[in-house]
């Protein structure tokens, strides 16, 4: 059956999840009891990190709700342990949970730079802006270790390629000295992710992401290195976080960002549960108010999948919670249109023993 009985805390500390919920491809999972009257203690649990043979680098999407059709993913799992991640689902096609497996048992991608290097150069590449930290975040602890984040930029830049950088992780000050000059071309943008301003609640939805304040400073960084940086206010949590959506823009404009967006929470798939779990043992006050709030979003379903739809919901709570950050957006400056990465500079750079043009 579904391992659904929470996780001693004492060994789940700072994580973002209370069990080890099977996904739904799981099928012979059982419970983590051994039928033993007095079991003995268990260690913490700590990260594991395995090695993925990297075969594509570049995965191509046709949604219309994302203003991208590729990414790449350094990683897959997030050490970050947000509670709310929509990216945890992924984990159930690798056999792992999407519950603590997602946050402690990690696969690091160290092939992915020359894969995309060699995907970069075929002849029937057509270059568009690529998004990295769409699935899981680039810059999580895991990244100061092995660096492939900054690798796979390292590889975007020497063909001059269009980039969209979405992280929580201040990691990405570290590689200031390939993003400035990127920028300078016109050819980067970065999304900071912050869900609120309040370093208690974030400390409990985001157990190892840094703080708010700390992504704030980040923002302040990345500007002042001449990095377009926009503030994503993602996810909003109704009931929880949606009352600061006003402080949060004006935050983030003081840092120094020109844009802004946001995205209600999603609980797609196993999320719901592992929400539901979290919100059990740390917010059980609100819980009802969330959920309601979000089932109203969706026709009375805790998520709609659907196109045009999953990001926002629909509704009167919806429609004000958008009218609000329209008003928010255009007070603080952060509503303008933001110039479009270039795509013009792309050219696969010359590699050893090629034949040099005399002219």
């Amino acid at each position: 059956m579904s391992c659904e009985i929470p996780i001693d805390p004492a060994r789940r500390r700072a994580r973002g999840t209370a069990s080890n919920r099977a996904g739904r491809f799981d099928l012979a999972r059982s419970d983590a009891h051994d039928g033993w009257s007095d079991p003995e203690p268990l260690p913490p649990i700590r990260t594991e990190v395995r090695d993925e043979v990297v075969r594509s680098a570049i995965t191509y999407n046709r949604s219309p709700d994302l203003p991208f059709d590729r990414s790449v993913n350094p990683y897959r799992g997030c050490e970050h342990g947000c509670s709310y991640c929509f990216a945890r689902p992924s984990h159930a096609y690798l056999g792992l949970s999407p519950g603590l497996d997602f946050e402690t048992r990690l696969l690091a991608r160290p092939g992915l730079p020359e894969v995309l290097a060699r995907e970069l150069s075929a002849k029937r590449y057509k270059v568009a802006p690529i998004a990295i930290g769409t699935n899981t975040d680039p810059y999580q602890p895991l990244e100061r270790d092995r660096g492939i984040a900054r690798a796979v930029l390292e590889v975007l830049a020497a063909f001059n390629h269009p980039v969209a950088i979405v992280t929580k992780g201040t990691l990405i000050e570290r590689d200031l000295d390939i993003l400035a000059p990127m920028a300078a071309k016109g050819l980067v943008r970065v999304g900071i992710s912050v869900t609120t301003l309040d370093a208690g609640l974030s400390r409990r939805m985001e157990p190892r992401a840094p703080t708010p304040a700390r992504r704030m400073e980040s923002i302040r960084r990345l500007t002042a290195a001449g990095v377009p940086v926009r503030l994503m206010a993602s996810p909003i949590v109704p009931g929880l976080t949606d009352h600061e959506i006003e402080a949060l823009l004006e935050a983030g404009r003081a840092a120094g960002a020109d844009a802004a967006s946001w995205i209600m929470l999603r609980l797609p798939r196993e999320v719901s549960p592992l929400w539901q779990e979290w919100l059990a043992e740390h917010e059980p006050g609100r819980a009802d108010k969330v959920m309601a709030r979000l089932r109203e979003m969706h026709g009375g379903r805790d998520y709609d999948p659907r196109w045009g739809h999953r990001m926002r919901g629909e509704g009167e709570y919806a429609a004000m919670i958008g009218q609000r950050f329209k008003a928010a957006a255009r007070r603080f400056g952060l509503d303008g249109a933001v110039p479009a990465l270039r795509c013009d500079l792309f050219a696969v750079p010359p590699q050893p023993g090629d034949q040099l043009s005399l002219f």
